[in-house]
């Protein structure tokens, strides 16, 4: 819980943020916390594999407002992930990207596709590979998974996009998010408390 307008909760890798297709994929964020408070709305999503931190608006209005802070890019979103391949330094990725494949879903440049932007920086070194802060600028489909997966470096554990062999999860996780309270207009910065990965991969 956050306020009365608000809520966040620290997604489990795994879980579906919403119902998917089928009576086997019911179970979600959305329909365990709506059991709860039935007014609930989801004001974005994660892929099911990736864990870390979720907005929720506790009203119509908050949902609104939201999602409007969402559109105007005017929420920062911080993720941590660990990545195949030795990688140094920082950088910006810019590419358009599309849906080439639908089973599985999977996304990557294309001349129609829409423009996604992801900043990406070094955190450490690890044994198997390295583990990076990324910040999407923009919100496609699995932008942060198709775009270090281009650049050669493949999110561990990912089934679709690098080799989920080396890992039984997804090593991604929505680190934090920071905006201004659409209706307190102070600044909020919501960070996971959970420890995401094992501290060596």
């Amino acid at each position: 819980m956050l306020d009365r307008w608000l809520m966040v909760v620290d997604k489990p890798s795994g879980l579906l943020t919403q119902p998917g297709l089928g009576p086997d994929q019911h179970d979600s964020v959305i329909t365990r916390l709506q059991r709860k408070e039935q007014g609930l709305r989801l004001v974005h999503r994660l892929d099911r594999d990736t864990s870390g931190v979720l907005l929720l608006a506790r009203s119509a209005d908050a949902l609104r407002r939201l999602s409007a802070l969402f559109a105007e890019r005017r929420i920062n979103k911080l993720y941590l992930a660990d990545v195949e391949g030795d990688l140094h330094g920082r950088g910006c990725i810019a590419s358009p990207l599309a849906r080439l494949s639908r089973h599985p879903p999977r996304y990557g440049s294309h001349p129609e596709g829409r423009l996604a932007l992801t900043l990406w920086r070094v955190c450490a070194a690890c044994t198997h590979g390295t583990r990076v802060w990324l910040r999407p600028l923009t919100g496609r489909s699995h932008q942060l998974r198709a775009h270090l997966a281009e650049l050669g470096h493949p999110i561990v554990g990912d089934p679709i996009y690098g080799d989920a062999v080396r890992s039984c999860r997804l090593h991604l996780h929505a680190q934090a998010l920071s905006f201004r309270h659409p209706f307190t207009h102070r600044r909020v910065r919501l960070i996971s408390q959970e420890v995401p990965f094992a501290t060596e991969f």
